[in-house]
C-alpha cells in the first residue's frame, strides 16, 4: 500500500463562499485522484450557515442583529442544522477519501472528534461526547461543531473549533437546534486568549495522528488557491 500523504494548507482569514466553491473544486480533483487528500485550517468572517436538515427558525437574529454584527447567512450542503463561524475559531475542511483510510460515516465523525479532544487535552481541558449529539463537549457546553458531506466517499465541511470566538454572536442562532445547552471557547475555559496559530499546529498534528499520515506537505495559501482557480 502507498504512503498516504496530507496536503495542508493554512488559509488563515477567508470568505465562506470562496472557501466553500474552493472546496467544491478541490472535492472534483480528489474524486479525479488529480490531488492528494487536503487539509484547510482557516477563519471566517461573521457567518451563519444552515445544513440541509436545518431548521429556518432557529436562525432567531433579525435583519437589523445581522445588519449590525455584518453576519452573512448561507444555506449549504452539509449534515446538520445552524451554526456560527467567525474571528477567533478555527475551522477545518478535511477533503479525503475515506475508500483509503476507512469506509465508514460515524468512524469519520469520531474521529473528527478525537483531533478536537487531543487538541484541547493539551491545554489541561478534559473534553469528550455526547451521545446524542455530534461535536465536543465540556460538560453541557459545545465547544466545536462538526458537520460534514461525503460524496463518493471523498469527505467536505468538517469542524468549527471555538478557540478566541466572539460568543455573543451564537445570540442570533439556536445553536445545532440545541436550546438546552451553552456554547464556550478555550478562551474562555482557560481564562486567556490562546494564538491561533499554536491551536492551528496542534490540530495539524493530531489530525495526522488520528487518521493516520505517512507524509504532509505543506503549501503556502498564495500557492494553493492560485493552483486551484480554474477561473
Amino acid at each position: 500500500m502507498n504512503s498516504r500523504i496530507l496536503t495542508y494548507c493554512n488559509l488563515d482569514f477567508i470568505g465562506y463562499e470562496e472557501a466553500w466553491k474552493l472546496q467544491h473544486e478541490l472535492l472534483q480533483l480528489r474524486k479525479e485522484k488529480s490531488i492528494t487528500d487536503v487539509l484547510l485550517l482557516l477563519e471566517h468572517p461573521p457567518t451563519y450557515t444552515l445544513g440541509k436538515t436545518a431548521d429556518k427558525k432557529n436562525l432567531t437574529g433579525s435583519k437589523e442583529y445581522l445588519e449590525q454584527n455584518n453576519i452573512s447567512v448561507f444555506e449549504i450542503d452539509r449534515g446538520g442544522d445552524i451554526t456560527y463561524h467567525g474571528p477567533g475559531q478555527i475551522v477545518g475542511y478535511p477533503i479525503i477519501s475515506l475508500n483509503e483510510w476507512q469506509n465508514d460515516t460515524h468512524k469519520y465523525l469520531r474521529a473528527l472528534e478525537e483531533v478536537i479532544i487531543l487538541t484541547c487535552k493539551e491545554y489541561g481541558l478534559e473534553t469528550g461526547r455526547n451521545p446524542k449529539y455530534t461535536g465536543v463537549w465540556i460538560e453541557n457546553r459545545k465547544i466545536a461543531a462538526i458537520g460534514i458531506k461525503i460524496s463518493n466517499w471523498i469527505s467536505m465541511h468538517g469542524f468549527a473549533f471555538n478557540v478566541n470566538t466572539d460568543l455573543q454572536l451564537f445570540n442570533g442562532i439556536i445553536p445545532c437546534g440545541i436550546t438546552d445547552k451553552e456554547v464556550t471557547s478555550l478562551a474562555k475555559e482557560l481564562g486567556k486568549e490562546i494564538p491561533i496559530e499554536e491551536v492551528k499546529e496542534k490540530l495539524l498534528r493530531n489530525f495526522i495522528e488520528v487518521v493516520q499520515y505517512e507524509k504532509i506537505e505543506r503549501v503556502k495559501k498564495e500557492e494553493f488557491i492560485f493552483q486551484n482557480n480554474t477561473h
